[in-house]
């Protein structure tokens, strides 16, 4: 017999899809109701069909698109950051991981930054590295580098130490053992990892070009903040979360078929 508490429990697919579609449904209604009714003012909270309206309007006015710009303007930012997360944070990951002398070094001073406020770091990368494309794409690094590396150590860690001694046994070096041994068996961790880390990078998205970015979707969220258009702001927030499901949901299939051992999430 099935229970509502087992984590155990695998769902068939149709089931976990009309429970999701049921989920979005009720969500919908329930803006429906209370922007439709005037319980809450359209100032605050517009209706979904003026978002719809406002999504309209950005992706096509005449003869412009000013959504499609600004999707491309950041998803460039995230792409480029998080071409620098796996990179660098990958192998500082497994070097921490693997040597516990520098993980002992490392762990102060990237440790800490997982539940510090990143945003406060804005201030000190604007002075650095000024107002342009390098300030925002070094912001969006860095809010999601402190997550993979300490998770890519950790993945490191987690792989039983009986691989690394029959590595040994069969006459490898030690760092042969931790590249030919450790990290493969590691790799499908480290790709969730990597997963988590670059959808972090969509979080920090309107933080980054909030500070003199002539495009971009946070860039387009704040003119529309500044007139008031609230609907046009719905509608920014809602491609941002779109576009950070479809990338999440492209690492994922990405991952699967490169580590299909793994099963299905």
């Amino acid at each position: 017999m099935n229970s509502l508490w087992s984590p155990y429990e695998n769902l068939p697919a149709g089931t976990r899809r009309w429970l999701g579609i049921g989920a979005v449904a009720a969500v919908l209604l329930v803006w429906s109701l209370l922007s439709g009714t005037g319980l809450v003012g359209p100032n605050k909270l517009p209706a979904p069909w003026s978002v719809l309206q406002a999504l309209g309007y950005l992706s096509w006015h005449e003869g412009d698109s000013l959504l499609l710009t600004a999707t491309l303007w950041s998803m460039g930012r995230v792409l480029s950051a998080a071409l620098l997360v796996v990179v660098i944070g990958i192998p500082v990951g497994i070097l921490m991981g693997a040597a516990p002398r520098i993980n002992a070094v490392l762990s102060p001073l990237i440790d800490p930054f997982r539940s510090a406020p990143v945003v406060a770091l804005l201030p000190i990368l604007v002075m650095w590295l000024g107002i342009g494309e390098a300030m925002k794409i070094a912001f969006l690094f860095i809010g999601a580098v402190v997550y993979l590396i300490p998770m890519v150590r950790d993945a490191i860690q987690a792989v039983p130490q009986s691989y690394w001694t029959s590595a040994r046994d069969l006459g490898g070096k030690p760092w042969e053992c931790v590249t030919k041994a450790i990290v493969p068996i590691a790799m499908p961790r480290i790709a969730d990892a990597v997963i988590v880390s670059v959808s972090v990078s969509w979080t920090y998205i309107t933080v980054a070009e909030y500070v003199n970015a002539r495009e971009g979707l946070g860039q387009l969220i704040q003119n529309a903040r500044r007139f008031s258009a609230m609907d046009q702001v719905f509608a920014g927030i809602l491609v941002i979360i779109a576009l950070a499901l479809v990338t999440y949901q492209l690492m994922v299939m990405a991952k699967r078929r490169l580590y299909p051992w793994e099963g299905t999430q």
